[in-house]
């Protein structure tokens, strides 16, 4: 620690400048299979008229408020039942770091901005894996959206060089250049949405900065954020997978795996789509007792963020009804009706008929998925003075 931001070079992870927007969409408009992933979501687009609309875009911002924008509403409205936003009031004007569960891997960060941006707050830049470049358009698209890459296909001995690199550049977005910055509490989903802030993410961000843990930390503004999707399309290939690493535990994902996920995640439907500003932790982090273990702060700290998105998620039938089948209880029956529960069960059977298995396990996938809607539930169980109800909406898109 204690390195200037000045002394690393960031071109190899940072987004375009200004200055860099013509040339890389030139590149972006000449990369093979853009215009067919296009087609997956607009399938009658005018080619050569978005063409020269994404020729008129001149900036990051031009790029990000039009052409971004009105793509990532077209996926709101093919997709969800509604996106909405609460505790917009909390954020501050100091620039800060966005940290949220994880739910989807491209709209999570995409849904984010666009609500920004429609209550008037500065859309972020973003914490990418260099994993999700799996076309060629896919990392100029990044790029012009703001997005910084997180190295993770490297050696273990060039990751830590590349960690204290990416530290130093979110610390130097968020002080320096005073832009808020959005990236997930841990590396990769909860596949079964059971929310922990992986403390090798805070450790990553303690890497640069001031050589104090506490006071590196609190510079940063980490603001967490509860997404909560009514329904996750991607739910039955994450319980196929719990299934495919039981039955073989050397069983990894594929670049192919990777894609059906960001495919099934943005064109099928979500339900209502609800982000939570929860509270700046600073406040928390200053009442804290001195550690004198560096890793039982670090613990602390991912503690301090996961009772703050445990305490903010919205809920709906859904995860009730998981909750009382699971548990083989009725302790929500309040919350939902018998329509729903036969709703609920009609959607968990049709998730599972599309899983591909030879030996598909119906009762470990049934199981698995149920988990996923119940336990941001038992999360919620667990945050201080905090009862789950379902709510009204507020700064709604």
């Amino acid at each position: 620690m204690g390195k200037s931001s000045d002394s690393y070079n960031f071109d190899d992870i940072r987004p375009v400048y200004d200055s860099e927007v013509s040339a890389t969409i030139e590149e972006l408009i000449a990369c093979e299979g853009l215009e067919e992933a296009l087609r997956y979501v607009i399938p009658l687009i005018d080619w050569d008229a978005f063409k020269a609309q994404l020729r008129s875009c001149k900036t990051k911002e031009q790029f990000k408020s039009t052409i971004s924008y009105n793509l990532v509403m077209t996926v709101v409205k093919l997709s969800t039942h509604s996106l909405t936003i609460s505790g917009s009031e909390r954020i501050s004007k100091d620039a800060c770091l966005f940290m949220s569960n994880h739910r989807d891997i491209v709209l999570d960060a995409a849904f984010l901005n666009v609500l920004l941006h429609d209550i008037k707050h500065g859309m972020t830049q973003i914490a990418i894996g260099d994993n999700l470049l799996i076309h060629p358009w896919i990392r100029p698209v990044f790029r012009l959206n703001n997005s910084f890459f997180v190295k993770r296909s490297v050696s273990v001995r060039q990751r830590l060089e590349e960690s204290r690199i990416l530290s130093a550049y979110i610390h130097h977005t968020i002080q320096e250049t005073n832009e808020s910055v959005w990236m997930a509490q841990r590396e990769g989903r909860a596949k079964d949405a059971n929310d922990t802030t992986q403390t090798g993410v805070l450790k990553m961000l303690n890497m640069a900065g001031d050589p104090d843990t506490l006071t590196n930390i609190m510079s940063l503004n980490i603001v967490p954020i509860a997404i909560t999707y009514e329904y996750d399309p991607c739910d039955y290939l994450k319980a196929q997978e719990f299934q495919l690493k039981r039955d073989n535990p050397d069983f990894v994902k594929s670049k192919r795996d990777d894609l059906l996920n960001m495919e099934k995640g943005i064109l099928e439907y979500k339900g209502r789509v609800h982000f939570t500003i929860a509270n700046p932790i600073n406040p928390k982090l200053e009442t804290l007792p001195h550690y004198p273990n560096k890793n039982e702060l670090m613990a602390e700290i991912a503690s301090v963020i996961d009772r703050e998105i445990y305490a903010h998620y919205r809920f709906y039938p859904c995860n009730y009804i998981a909750y009382d089948l699971l548990n083989h209880t009725n302790r929500f029956n309040t919350n939902y009706n018998d329509e729903e529960i036969k709703e609920f069960e009609t959607y968990l059977q049709k998730q599972i008929a599309k899983t591909e298995l030879p030996n598909r396990d119906e009762m470990f996938l049934r199981s698995k998925m149920l988990e996923m809607y119940a336990n941001p539930l038992k999360n919620n169980l667990t945050a201080p003075s905090n009862s789950p109800d379902r709510g009204e909406f507020s700064d709604s898109l």
